[in-house]
């Protein structure tokens, strides 16, 4: 998408506003299928700084995601949480997680998350 949806964007600067992660959210972005929940960008830079600073070989990258991010201007991209990329009736991966996408790479969206099986 060349110009980002500006109803998506307002979307998104919605959920900056608050400090709310229970948006859900279904994009496609790059033939990607991506549904989740979303998170304003402090909050999902906070959980993913934890993830990385749990894991022993990855605690170095954690401090990348604790610095501070401008909030000027509308936001550019979409942070997901408990979010899965949907193949077929699977969801990857199974517990759930943290993705960022591009608001102007988003092809199609539409609120609410999908259910899949793995029957």
């Amino acid at each position: 998408m060349s110009k980002p949806d500006a109803l998506l964007v307002d979307v998104a600067a919605l959920v900056e506003s608050g400090r709310s992660n229970q948006m859900p959210l279904t994009v496609v972005a790059g033939g990607a299928v991506i549904t989740g929940r979303l998170a304003p960008e402090a909050v999902w830079r906070q959980r993913v700084s934890e993830v990385l600073a749990d894991s022993a070989r990855l605690t170095g990258f954690s401090s990348l995601f604790t610095t501070p991010t401008p909030g000027e201007g509308p936001p550019t991209h979409l942070h997901f949480h408990v979010a899965r990329i949907l193949q077929g009736t699977v969801g990857i991966p199974e517990t759930g997680g943290m993705y960022r996408v591009a608001i102007e790479d988003v092809s199609a969206w539409t609120m609410g998350d999908f259910s899949y099986s793995d029957h």
